[in-house]
Parts: C-alpha cells; sequence; structure tokens
C-alpha cells in the first residue's frame, strides 16, 4: 500500500456510512484524509478517531450541490495539505419512489446531489490535478448504474449518469486515473430519506442480504493503491448472494 501513504484524499458524504469507513481504512494506511460533509457535528467526531488512531485528518462543511462549496472544500483540502491526490465524490440520496407518485422535488435533489455533486467535485478538482500532471478521481455509482429497478427509476438514471461522466473523463485524461465504485446493496443511511412505502419495502427486501461499508471501503482502497500508470475504471461489489 505504499501508493497510498501520504496521498491527499477529499471525500465528499464523508459523516457515515461509506465515506466513513473509507476515510478510517485510508487514513490507517498513511493517506492525508480531509472529510467532508453537511453534519460537521459527526465528521468532528470522525475525524478526531482518527488523529487518535494516529491518522492525518480535516474536515470541512461542504454542500455538493454547490459548485462554491466544493470548490472551498478541494482548495482546503491544498491549503492543508499543499496538493490534492484523489478526490473521491461519494455523497448521495436514495429517496426512493414509482414514478407515478410524482415526487418531483425528490427527482431534482438526487439530479442535485447524484449528479451535480460529482460535476461539481471534478469542475473543483481537474484543473489542479492537470497543473500537478497527475490526479485520481473516484466516483460512487451504484448497481443501479447496470440495472433499473421499480422504485428506483430516477436514481437508476443518476447511476448510469454517474457512470457516463466517470466514462468521457476517463477517455479525456491521459494522466489522471478515474475510478467508478458500484456497490451492490449495502448497510448504510442511504434511503433514510424514502417517504413512499412502496421505496421503503423495496428497500428493505434488498437490504436482507446486505455488505458492510468497509467492503466498499477496501475497494477504494483497491483502486488508489495501484501503480500511478494503473488505472482501475471500475469495480462492483455486490453481496455474494445478491441476485442482480
Amino acid at each position: 500500500m505504499s501508493n497510498v501513504e501520504n496521498k491527499v484524499i477529499a471525500i465528499t458524504g464523508a459523516s457515515s456510512g461509506i465515506g466513513e469507513a473509507t476515510a478510517k481504512l485510508l487514513a490507517k494506511h498513511g493517506a492525508k484524509v480531509v472529510l467532508g460533509a453537511r453534519r460537521t457535528e459527526k465528521l468532528e467526531k470522525i475525524v478526531a478517531e482518527i488523529h487518535t488512531s494516529g491518522g492525518q485528518a480535516e474536515f470541512k462543511a461542504v454542500d455538493v450541490t454547490s459548485r462554491q462549496d466544493v470548490k472551498a472544500f478541494i482548495d482546503f483540502a491544498v491549503e492543508k495539505f499543499g496538493r490534492i491526490d484523489v478526490i473521491y465524490n461519494n455523497a448521495g440520496i436514495m429517496p426512493l419512489s414509482r414514478i407515478n407518485d410524482l415526487k418531483v422535488d425528490e427527482w431534482d435533489n438526487m439530479i442535485n446531489v447524484n449528479i451535480r455533486g460529482v460535476l461539481n467535485g471534478i469542475a473543483a478538482g481537474l484543473p489542479i490535478m492537470e497543473a500537478q500532471g497527475s490526479g485520481q478521481f473516484i466516483n460512487t455509482a451504484s448497481i443501479a448504474a447496470h440495472a433499473v429497478f421499480p422504485t428506483a427509476a430516477v436514481y437508476c438514471a443518476t447511476k448510469y449518469a454517474v457512470w457516463a461522466i466517470s466514462e468521457g473523463l476517463r477517455q479525456e485524461s491521459n494522466n489522471i486515473r478515474v475510478t467508478t465504485i458500484s456497490p451492490g446493496v449495502v448497510e448504510t443511511e442511504l434511503g433514510s430519506d424514502i417517504t413512499q412505502e412502496s421505496g421503503k419495502d423495496a428497500l428493505k427486501a434488498f437490504r436482507r442480504i446486505s455488505l458492510q461499508p468497509d467492503a466498499i471501503a477496501q475497494a477504494v482502497l483497491y483502486a488508489v493503491s495501484q501503480p500511478d500508470y494503473v488505472d482501475i475504471n471500475e469495480v462492483i461489489v455486490r453481496p455474494t448472494a445478491s441476485p442482480v
């Protein structure tokens, strides 16, 4: 894991779940992690735990739907540690519902967080990485980027978009690595904002065989740890018993 040590890695959606697990694992392997999310009280606690374990970590509040907020977050990472090596665009929401429920505000929120949040991370970091001549974007998609499920049509559409954006950036980049992480069902807070019973029932059924967040953190660690000339473009991580 020598290619992880001392790398500066910014992570959005870092206050719980996959983001929290990834921050702790990368810090354990010597990375300098910068955690971002809206819930700063949780970020402060996680950073304190990393410090207690001997790791290096900082945090800053960030709303990924705001281009200015994300730029300030990445600039903060550079200010603290002198560069940015990896941006993990991990923040996401999943308020599942049937299309005919017409939860249009929830559709808009998913588009803003899941798609614009990734684009804002790329916009903030790409000029810095191009100037450095190196860097890596890791974007959280989902198995929903590869299949469509009832109650998840809009969510799936946002994750297809994350996959497409990542693949386009990969093709356009010569010295910047691009990785898409596509988790199967994971036991996290994702979906806690579901307001329709049909969506709650669908998620409950999926989560009968959930992975824990650390399984995804291990995939991120693997992608980051490769030599600079090796670009892990996509990792799909499912429970062994997953039917989809």
